[in-house]
């Protein structure tokens, strides 16, 4: 139970109705044709007949391949929407505890829609999360446990190492 609460979080605090439903939509369609694909965030711009973007990913990243197949899977939005499909890229957006759970140990961003001890913008590696808390090793200052139903937004800081490789 706590685990749906924190996941709605999320919707409640920064998507639309449209946006929820939508992701519903996309999420029921690519599940039953493309299942290893995770709808990872989506943008919809100037309302119902204007753009959505669809970000994706799967075990082994993203391709032309792949968007053209989520397209293909999708074609029944594109009759309401310019659409497109994208990977998240480098620096993807963290909505959920699953991915959340995936970036344990990743330097990461969190801005909350309160200010928690005076400020909401937080950058630090992820040292855990669960359905109350995430908890950072702020990048300046102790760590820091941040109220998970407090996250307004949040993304994975990519970081290079001295290679120009991933660390």
């Amino acid at each position: 139970m706590g685990a749906l609460v924190a996941h709605f979080c999320f919707v409640e605090m920064g998507e639309s109705d449209q946006q929820k439903q939508l992701m519903a939509t996309i999420e029921a369609a690519l599940a039953a044709e493309l299942p290893e694909v995770e709808v990872v965030d989506l943008d919809v711009h100037g309302g119902r007949s204007g753009r959505l973007t669809v970000y994706v990913d799967r075990p082994g990243g993203v391709d032309i391949a792949l968007c053209e197949a989520v397209t293909h899977a999708l074609d029944g939005l594109r009759e309401k929407y310019a659409l497109d499909v994208s990977s998240p890229g480098l620096d993807r957006p963290l909505r959920t505890l699953a991915q959340f759970a995936r970036a344990a140990g990743e330097r990461v961003y969190v801005k909350t829609a309160t200010p928690l001890e005076g400020r909401a913008v937080f950058r630090g590696r992820l040292r855990e999360s669960g359905p109350e808390v995430v908890t950072l090793a702020l990048d300046e200052g102790p760590a820091v446990d941040i109220p998970f139903h407090t996250i307004a937004k949040a993304h994975v800081i990519f970081e290079f190492d001295d290679n120009g490789g991933h660390q």
